[in-house]
């Protein structure tokens, strides 16, 4: 599920967060913000069952935990542009999966 939040700090870059990425789509996410000038700020992995559990580096075993993201750019746009392709990827991967189980 992706839940974004979009600040405005100082009016000199925009951010965006993205919560509980799959483990598969990370690089992809990651590789996709350096193509568009975004920096990642924050990446952490959270646990599912500890809200106090919070790593910045990825468990030897990440079954329990969720990542989220938080990407910055100084354009709206390009963080615009990198939640479409998200969402369309998501959208993509669910037909795909729905069309497999039929």
């Amino acid at each position: 599920m992706l839940t974004d939040r979009t600040l405005n700090q100082n009016k000199q870059y925009f951010c965006i967060e993205f919560k509980n990425i799959s483990k598969e789509l990370l690089p992809w996410l990651e590789n996709l913000a350096w193509e568009y000038k975004c920096k990642v700020e924050k990446k952490e992995w959270k646990s599912k069952y500890n809200n106090y559990v919070i790593y910045d580096y990825e468990p030897f075993c990440a079954d329990g935990f969720e990542i989220n993201i938080t990407l910055s750019c100084y354009k709206s746009e390009y963080l615009n542009f990198v939640r479409f392709l998200y969402d369309n990827k998501l959208k993509k991967i669910g037909y795909l999966t729905t069309c497999l189980s039929l």
